[in-house]
């Protein structure tokens, strides 16, 4: 876990956010004055109860959601405050996407589908840029293989590719691993923990899974839409442990 320490810009500032949903007495709040960072070149897990606001942190660092206040910086740039547009274009070029369902078109060949992000951008993939992002992930050999003709963690790692090959700024994941075998999500995860330590890679996933969250350099937990505390370099069974205790807490 070498990247640590070695860049101290933040890739992802969070300061004071709260997102609420409906108003009046129906309200509810999913994040809660939330503020943290996210250094730039390393892995963290968020992990928290359901209903914690793993999900909502997520969408709100990613641009995907808007905050109810407070700031979300992506580097230098505040995304509370760009329009739709703008918001779009910096998503599409900065950003990267990896998600439990991965969101394949069937009829599309594993390069088509890796291309897929230039070509919404507007931009001509070039085939050498797409070809480098499936051997990157292992699958130089299944360009031309359709999502049926793959499996599951074959289909993950075109979706990990897919996300890579605009090469973003930081990659965010949604239970990457979640619909995989054990075996197959820990090939997964051992690319993830790869590009962070030899590219300088910045990734953010959320996770209910110990074993998943003690691939990365720390681990924040959510309580309420509250962050609950931290661990660093620690264990799958020491994470779990902590789960365990706030899943625990009184409501």
């Amino acid at each position: 876990m070498g990247a640590v320490g070695q860049m101290t810009s933040n890739a992802i500032e969070l300061r004071a956010v709260s997102r609420r949903y409906g108003t009046g007495g129906t309200a509810v709040t999913a994040l809660d004055g939330v503020s943290l960072d996210f250094p730039a070149g390393t892995f963290t897990a968020v992990m928290g109860p359901s209903g914690s606001g793993k999900s909502t942190l997520l969408q709100c660092a990613a641009g995907l959601d808007r905050p109810t206040s407070g700031s979300v910086r992506l580097g230098e740039t505040e995304l509370t405050t760009l329009g739709e547009r703008r918001l779009t274009l910096l998503r599409r070029e900065r950003v990267g996407f990896v998600f439990q369902a991965f969101n394949l078109l069937p009829s599309l060949t594993a390069e088509q589908n890796v291309a897929l992000p230039l070509r919404l951008a507007g931009r001509r993939p070039s085939r050498a840029r797409v070809r480098e992002a499936l051997h990157r992930v292992g699958l130089g050999e299944r360009a031309g293989h359709r999502p049926a003709q793959l499996s599951g963690g074959q289909q993950q790692r075109v979706a990990l590719a897919r996300a890579l090959v605009t090469r973003p700024e930081v990659l965010f994941g949604d239970e990457p691993t979640g619909a995989l075998d054990a075996r197959t999500g820990r090939e997964v995860l051992e690319l993830l923990r790869g590009m962070v330590d030899a590219e300088g890679r910045t990734v953010v996933t959320v996770t209910h899974d110990p074993v998943a969250a003690s691939y990365a350099d720390r681990v924040v937990f959510l309580v309420d839409g509250r962050v609950h505390g931290e661990l660093r370099g620690a264990s799958a069974g020491e994470i779990a442990a902590r789960t365990t205790a706030l899943e625990a807490l009184p409501c």
